[in-house]
């Protein structure tokens, strides 16, 4: 976000009766925290788009294009907001142009998306053609998440609650892809387990190309870096990153939850 000056539209949370604003008015690590101490008064809200807007607004003061990369449509109502609110700028700043565009994904492989557009702005490209590198990275970018309970799960609509609170009981841990909407890839009864099959999807994947990769940890710091020293040793990173999980996203999964981001680096990458 410093090198590159890269926006971030926050999303909101609610907990305890309060409301905030993801990574600005609280930490990751500071809203798990929360989320352990009353997990059902914990709930979120996408941007509004005078939220996207007021971000737009900062960034037309340094730049005379903008290209905001949002959520995929299937996950969130952000990519309508941005929309909405690129309508209100034509008026505001009409000296601005605003492209957004659905990276058909969420955590660190939307990160993935906004870095490689931010890279190619910072070499002098123009719109266009951030735009066709962002789209290239959307289209082979994977994200693979590693749950330590599917207790939660009920809250993305996907399961119901009962089914949700009996896979608990019957520890099963599920492991997720994301790829426009969430999709279950499979189940584990370890950690151990869970992790292995991870990696070996991962494998299946990249193969031996060098790879881009960043993980993620939901209150599971010691785990993921454990699996970023393994990644490190086992597959010829490119670049490797440790994030958070957003708690907006969870509050769903629950913490303990790992994942993976990643996408191999072609010859016409180079």
């Amino acid at each position: 976000m410093e090198q590159y000056e890269i926006e971030i539209i926050p999303i909101n949370f609610f907990s305890g009766g309060k409301i905030y604003r993801d990574w600005v008015d609280i930490t990751p690590s500071e809203a798990y925290k929360m989320f352990l101490d009353d997990p059902d008064s914990f709930n979120t809200s996408s941007a509004s788009p005078e939220d996207c807007l007021q971000v737009f607004r900062k960034a037309s003061q340094r730049a005379a294009g903008i290209l905001c990369i949002t959520l995929s449509t299937q996950l969130s109502t952000l990519y309508n907001a941005a929309r909405d609110a690129r309508e209100l700028a034509r008026t505001e700043l009409p000296q601005t142009a605003i492209e957004v565009i659905d990276s058909n994904s969420a955590t660190p492989s939307e990160g993935m998306v906004a870095l490689a557009a931010a890279r190619a702005a910072s070499e002098g490209k123009d719109m266009a053609e951030v735009i066709r590198i962002a789209e290239a990275i959307k289209d082979k970018v994977s994200a693979i998440v590693f749950l330590d309970t599917i207790r939660h799960v009920y809250r993305s609509g996907r399961i119901p609650k009962i089914a949700s609170r009996l896979g608990s009981v019957l520890n099963i841990k599920p492991i997720l892809t994301v790829s426009g909407a969430v999709h279950f890839a499979g189940m584990a009864r370890s950690r151990k387990n869970g992790i292995e099959r991870m990696l070996q999807m991962m494998r299946g994947k990249v193969d031996n190309r060098p790879v881009h990769v960043a993980v993620t940890h939901a209150y599971a710091l010691d785990e993921a870096e454990k699996l970023k020293e393994r990644i490190a040793s086992e597959f010829n990173c490119v670049e490797l990153w440790l994030s958070e999980f957003s708690p907006v996203m969870g509050y769903a999964c629950g913490t303990g939850t790992v994942g993976i981001a990643f996408y191999p680096e072609d010859k016409e990458d180079r």
